[in-house]
């Protein structure tokens, strides 16, 4: 599968807050944000510039996106990534949506992260 990437030109955060958490407005201002409330948690990653401030966060992340949209019977696009990235020791962070998935590495790992994909056949869009 010839799949296309592009990368965010942003840095991200990751942000963790407790499940009652009120999510905070300045996230909608945002070109790309993710909110997932589970019973435990609330956790949101946005633009680092963004948000301030939460219980306890991740910094300087870099974002890959798949180029879609991608059709529901395609299977492991994810699994692919994620086990070239592994196999190169970048560590990720997978949001999945309804059209495509997002993989954040850290900033710092994002050269050796893109190296790995061109070297496992994956493009990027420039």
């Amino acid at each position: 599968m010839n799949l296309k990437l592009s990368i965010l030109k942003d840095l991200f955060t990751i942000h963790r807050f407790s499940p009652g958490h009120e999510i905070p407005e300045q996230i909608y201002e945002g070109q790309f944000y993710s909110i997932i409330k589970t019973e435990d948690e609330l956790s949101i990653v946005c633009n680092s510039s963004v948000l301030k401030g939460s219980e306890n966060s991740e910094t300087d992340w870099s974002c890959i996106k798949v180029l879609g949209p991608l059709d529901f019977s395609l299977t492991g696009i994810l699994a692919d990534i994620s086990s070239v990235l592994a196999k190169a020791d970048v560590s990720i962070f997978a949001i999945s949506t309804f059209d495509t998935d997002y993989i954040l590495v850290k900033s710092k790992k994002l050269p050796v992260a893109e190296k790995a994909l061109l070297h496992a056949g994956y493009t990027f869009n420039t």
